[in-house]
């Protein structure tokens, strides 16, 4: 805890425009620098709440922690560390338990409107009538080519959403 005599203060000289907000929360900050409206000490134009990048570094822990445009992390937190932000050591926590491992998996089922693979949707060949071939636009959605009446020499297919 500091008083308002010693609270530290950062050594980076900028001033925000009228109008700046948070890049975290997207709320005005202060007119100036202040213990809770901080500037990154690296690009000197992200402007943010102490309590918004406090919460961000909890999230992203020491390894991932940086400027949210800048993307600098050297300078950033070292002077998030100066100006007493707590920065945990460990992985960030969307890492945890893989949190994001869905994000790695492939669409893999036919979409067509009548799947008519003995197999069922989730199931195809690796080539032939039954192989399954995904949007080459967005690869969110997939068909059978008998499903879609496609020919073996068909390589690429877009879903009507695309």
């Amino acid at each position: 805890a500091f008083c308002p005599a010693h609270s530290p203060e950062q050594a980076v000289e900028a001033t925000p425009e009228p109008g700046t907000q948070c890049l975290i929360c997207m709320e005005p900050v202060e007119d100036r620098k202040t213990y809770s409206t901080m500037v990154c000490p690296a690009c000197k134009s992200t402007w943010f709440h102490r309590d918004c990048i406090q919460g961000q570094a909890l999230c992203a822990g020491i390894l991932s922690l940086q400027c949210p445009l800048c993307r600098n992390s050297e300078a950033f937190v070292v002077e998030m560390f100066i100006m007493g932000i707590r920065i945990p050591f460990r992985l960030p926590s969307w890492e945890d338990e893989d949190a994001f491992a869905e994000l790695g998996e492939r669409h893999s089922q036919c979409d067509a409107n009548d799947c008519l693979y003995p197999g069922g949707r989730d199931e195809a060949e690796e080539e032939g009538p039954w192989e399954l071939l995904l949007c080459c636009s967005c690869a969110a959605e997939g068909t059978h080519r008998h499903c879609s009446g496609l020919r073996d020499s068909i390589t690429s297919w877009e879903c009507d959403s695309c």
